[in-house]
């Protein structure tokens, strides 16, 4: 978790109660009670009023509060639809993100709108996704992120078998199938592969830079230009 993203679940758990002990506070936030104290000094020192003492407990000042987000009902609906399709489509490390985020957002809203969030009557099922469909997600977010190229057993729509290596640049939703755009080595072009049609996805330690006519904006005006 980052510093910026645990300092803001302290003052959230500290709103939340009227005290809060160290140890509680380092149980939900799973750090050290160490690091806690030293979240919460450094919460005083930039201008959080945070009162109390090791051994006792700790609350925050009267009058203090996160600035709220001001979203109107559709926006809050458009954000719980969002986190439940990313749940329902997408692997466990973003179906928790997804789940975090909703949580924060919560926090801050107005009584009145944060009803809204378990009250929304927007769904997206999740029974019938199939494991293949999202098994290779995380694989491939973390090699789009760090530039490494990435050694597919693919099978295409007639059944035919073949490995590629690839340059992976965007993954793509579309409704009921995700697809991952690249730059495949072996055919010199930009190639869409299916993620439920790959047997293998392996990252490779050789990693690549951007090169004029392979990257992610080249794809795009690949895409409208087909």
């Amino acid at each position: 978790m980052r510093r910026a993203d645990r300092l803001f679940r302290l003052v959230q758990q500290l709103r939340r109660r009227r005290v809060s002990t160290a140890a509680q506070l380092a149980a939900s936030l799973q750090v050290s009670v160490r690091t806690v104290y030293r979240d919460l000094r450094d919460l005083s020192l930039s201008g959080v009023p945070v009162r109390g003492e090791a051994g006792v407990g700790y609350a925050l000042g009267k009058g203090f509060d996160v600035p709220p987000l001001m979203f109107t009902g559709e926006e809050v609906e458009a954000l719980v639809l969002g986190a439940r399709i990313v749940a329902a489509w997408s692997d466990p490390e973003l179906r928790q993100a997804a789940e975090e985020a909703l949580a924060k957002v919560e926090a801050v809203l107005p009584r009145h709108l944060a009803r809204a969030i378990p009250d929304a009557t927007l769904f997206a099922p999740d029974f019938h996704v199939r494991e293949t469909l999202t098994r290779h997600l995380p694989v491939l977010r973390r090699a789009i992120r760090e530039r490494r190229k990435v050694r597919l057993a693919y099978e295409d729509r007639e059944g035919a078998a073949t490995e590629r290596t690839v340059r992976p640049l965007g993954l793509f939703f579309w409704g009921n199938a995700w697809s991952l755009g690249a730059w495949c080595e072996l055919r010199r072009s930009f190639r869409n592969f299916r993620l439920d049609r790959m047997g293998e996805a392996r990252p490779l330690g050789e990693a690549f830079a951007p090169e004029p006519g392979k990257t992610l904006e080249d794809l795009f005006r690949h895409y409208e230009a087909t």
